[in-house]
């Protein structure tokens, strides 16, 4: 039987190939011309950037929500407690991506940021503290 655990890193694994994905569309007209205006430019030169600054920020601190849901699936502790949190990291997540790529509020996505942060810190303290 699978620890419970197991399913939101995993969806914050299908994410990171969405955003894989949705990268390499807006990189196709650069690369292979496919999908090009007109005028030869990029219609999702604006995207691209903001996708690929997104899918970088997948492998910073959710790193640490990975070690920590591993932690958990071998030692657990506080596992209602820290199913929510797993949780709640991978909305903030989805949140914290609509609001990179979607649009320049640099103060929103601080905010927004703030909840992967303490959910990520919840799951170590629930280690901490058994």
């Amino acid at each position: 039987m699978q620890h419970a655990m197991i399913y939101p890193m995993a969806a914050h694994v299908v994410w990171c190939a969405v955003l894989y994905c949705a990268l390499t569309v807006a990189r196709a007209p650069a690369v292979w011309g496919v999908g090009r205006r007109a005028d030869g430019g990029n219609p999702f030169a604006l995207w691209e950037p903001r996708i690929s600054a997104n899918l970088s920020n997948q492998f910073e601190w959710p790193l640490l929500f990975h070690i920590a849901g591993v932690l958990h699936i071998v030692q657990p502790s506080h596992t209602q407690t820290a199913l929510t949190l797993a949780w709640l990291f991978i909305a903030g997540r989805l949140a914290h991506s609509a609001v990179q790529i979607c649009t320049g509020n640099i103060r929103l996505r601080g905010a927004v940021f703030s909840i992967n942060f303490l959910a990520a810190l919840g799951l170590w303290l629930c280690l901490l503290w058994p």
